[in-house]
This record gives structure tokens, sequence and C-alpha cells, in this order.
């Protein structure tokens, strides 16, 4: 994702707008419609802020662009009521899928079943919307929890003063607690010192103010899980205002370029994250998408499986960027997940 990308991204979250624009040209070789071309897709979106979410965007909308597709991009910046009418809107616009990326489930599972009955395919990802016809498309959250929390044994073993930067009612951030609550049971050792955490407009911010309070209550925490890299940025930044960096190491799940320049800092106490790249992801689900108006079935769960990255091997390996992470990390920056032998790659 180039950082150009980034910021048309970035300006057109201002607004609803239209970010692929398709030619009505139609792919060779594809199944109706987009033998013809002029599919029309929505984005809708929950959480706005951060690099993750940007990339994301990025990677759906160049997966977008290669299957010709108009793909237009509505931002709910975490507004549950704000989203619902997103959504509503979109079915006023007559696409023909919506993804819905992240969100209350409890405010969506009617509005994306208003969807489907008008005729709408739906893919989600990040938000579980229990809906048979409804394809999940997720980044393997146990997986990543797995990674960053093993990594985090292998560092301190098993007993150890813990932090956890937590929010309760998020998919992704749900199954990620399932296997913190597992790990703290197989190793009583670890003692959750104290809970903490937000999702808002400025996250990392809110997160390093919660985070002050958090150690200076409990300043014997010595490592803090974070599986949300807006989590990890905020406890970073915490940590460094009250110099004791070198006293705490945090453990995290998703990546972005910032965040690689975060980990690598010198005495940076971020030292592992999971991720599976925010880009693949959007293709994935923007794949997903295209499959069921296609009328083929991508599957019901679409997993795109993450990695372990710690601050020693992107250091070793001189990784500064996820375009790097791309050309090094080969596992990184490639998924067959709904990957179809008509559907170019992005």
């Amino acid at each position: 994702m180039k950082t150009s990308v980034l910021g048309l991204i970035t300006a057109s979250l201002l607004a609803c707008a239209p970010i692929a624009a398709g030619h009505a040209a139609g792919l060779a070789g594809a199944p109706a419609p987009f033998d013809k071309g002029g599919v029309k897709v929505a984005l809708v979106t929950f959480i706005s802020a951060g690099d993750f979410f940007q990339a994301y965007q990025a990677g759906a909308t160049k997966q977008a662009k290669a299957l010709d597709i108009d793909l237009q991009i509505f931002s709910g910046r975490q507004d549950a009521a704000a989203q619902r009418d997103q959504i509503e809107q979109a079915i006023n616009l007559g696409v023909q899928a919506i993804i819905i990326d992240h969100g209350q489930p409890e405010a969506l599972k009617d509005v994306a079943q208003k969807a489907l009955d008008a005729g709408i395919k739906v893919v989600a990802f990040d938000v579980n919307l229990d809906n048979p016809r409804i394809p999940q498309v997720e980044q393997s959250d146990h997986e990543l929890a797995k990674e960053s929390l093993g990594q985090a044994l292998k560092d301190n073993g098993t007993s150890f003063q813990a932090g956890y930067v937590y929010v309760a009612g998020f998919a992704p951030l749900d199954r990620r607690n399932e296997i913190w609550d597992e790990t703290k049971k197989a190793n009583p050792g670890i003692a959750e010192k104290a809970r903490w955490g937000t999702v808002n407009d400025t996250t990392a911010v809110s997160t390093a103010d919660q985070t002050k309070a958090a150690f200076q209550a409990n300043p014997d925490i010595t490592v803090v899980f974070a599986p949300y890299d807006e989590f990890a940025r905020g406890v970073k930044l915490a940590t460094d205002e009250l110099g004791i960096s070198s006293k705490v190491k945090i453990y995290s799940a998703d990546v972005s370029t910032a965040d690689i320049t975060e980990i690598t800092a010198e005495g940076s106490p971020w030292v592992a994250t999971a991720a599976t790249n925010p880009a693949v992801v959007g293709a994935v689900s923007v794949r997903a998408a295209a499959r069921l108006i296609a009328g083929e079935d991508p599957g019901h769960n679409i997993v795109v499986k993450p990695v372990l990255l710690t601050q020693e091997e992107l250091r070793k390996k001189g990784i500064k960027t996820v375009e790097d992470l791309d050309a090094k990390l080969p596992a990184f920056g490639q998924s067959d997940a709904a990957a179809a032998g008509w559907i170019p790659s992005n």
C-alpha cells in the first residue's frame, strides 16, 4: 500500500464516495454479470481510524478495480446508528453486494437481513452477524492471539504481572479474548493486574491515558497484551511518557508501516505482533462478494492466516514498511482465500 493511496483513502472517509469506478467493459471469460461490467458494491465500515482500516480499504479498492467493480465506501465513524443508515443507503442505491466491516452485531443483524431480502449479497468482515447466508471473513483471530501470546510466554516464562487492553462487543477482540482467558487458565502464574481499553476516534491517545492510570496503580506490571495495534500504540506512548519502556514488554495483533516504525525503534517495549496483511484481507472481502454475485460459494468461514512478527526479526531483515513485509515474508503478502480462476489478482 503506497502512502499516496492511503492518503486518498483517508480523504474518502470524510464522506461516502465512489472509490473504484467501473468502466462497464466487463472481464473476458468471467461469469455474469462480470462479463459485461457495471457491478456495484458497497463497503460499509464501522471503525475508520487507524492505519489497519485504511490499508484494508486500499486493498479492497485495488481488488475492486481489478474486477471492474464500482466500489463505494461508507464510513460509520464508530457510530452504530450511522452504520445502519449507511447500509440502508446502500440498499437504496441498488448495489449488488454489501461488505460490512466491523460493527455491533445487534445493531446490524436486521438491516443485513433486509439487504438479503432485497436480493443483495452480504459479506461480513470481523463482525458476527450469525446468518448462514452471510460469509464471515476473519483473520483467524484465535491464531493471532495464540501467536502473540506464545511469544509472550517464550520471552517471559509462565509467571508474570500482566496488563490487558480489551473492549468487549467486537468480534475480533472477543475471539482474541477467548485465547487470553485460555492462556491464563493454562498458566496460573500469569496475574492480570489491570484491564482497560476504549474504541473511539482517538483510540491510541485514549488508551495511552488509561494506560498511565493503570501503571500508576499497578507499577509491577511487566507484560501488556494489547491485541489491536491502536491499543499497543497507546500503551507504548504511555510507557514512553512514564519513562518505563525498559521495564515493560508489549505484545499485540495487527500491523502497519507506522507500527513497524514503533516496534523497531531503539528501546521500544513493543516486541512482537501477530498479523495478516490488511490489504490482503480487504481484497479477500471483495473477492468473496464477487463470487456471491456470480452465484458461486466462497465458503462461510473465510480465514486469512496470520504470521508472527518479532522486533528481532523485523530488525534483522531490515523491514521498515508493509511493502518490505510483502517482499521479504511471502506468507504475509498472499492469500488464496475466496480466490477463483476468473478473478484477477489484486
